[in-house]
């Protein structure tokens, strides 16, 4: 009986060992289970290259002796390109203020009586040339506002790419 006994002994402490081995399976399985989703995490994937600072800075200086005389160009004409506007800006004020003298230019009696007389007189013709007049010094003076603002923008976007 003895024996029996300890043969019991054996076969509890064996289940017992089971269970403690199932739990551990259980555990790993649980641990493990994640394995490739992680694999694929974590592997390893090479996006950049060192590269020495010596070929570094040679590729560099190739590409500043590449597009550097293009740049020189590219500003050599804005800066051609924004003195030819500020030309025609000055020429269309010096227009403008000569249009102005012109009207506004004080009159003496004598031609005052005989302007009056002539606006009497205008025909239809004149009525209409006169208009287009008109129309042509606000135009003139409209070319003149939007040529000072595109100035102004290509001297802000020039300002721009030397800061850059």
């Amino acid at each position: 009986m003895a024996s029996s006994a300890s043969y019991a002994d054996c076969v509890s402490s064996l289940r017992t060992s089971l269970k403690f081995l199932e739990s551990s399976v259980e555990t790993l399985d649980e641990g493990v289970s994640d394995f490739p989703r992680l694999v694929n995490v974590l592997k390893s994937v090479r996006h950049y290259e060192l590269v020495p600072q010596p070929k570094l800075a040679a590729a560099e200086a190739s590409l500043r002796d590449e597009i550097g005389p293009y740049i020189a160009f590219l500003l050599s004409r804005a800066d051609a390109q924004t003195e030819r506007q500020e030309r025609r800006i000055e020429t269309l004020k010096a227009r403008s203020d000569l249009q102005q003298g012109r009207i506004a230019k004080p009159e003496d009696g004598a031609a005052a009586a005989a302007r009056q007389r002539r606006s009497r007189a205008l025909s239809s013709e004149d009525k209409l040339r006169a208009r287009a007049i008109r129309q042509r010094k606000e135009a003139l003076r409209y070319g003149v506002e939007r040529l000072e603002l595109e100035v102004l923008q290509k001297e802000r976007e020039l300002r721009r790419r030397l800061e850059s």
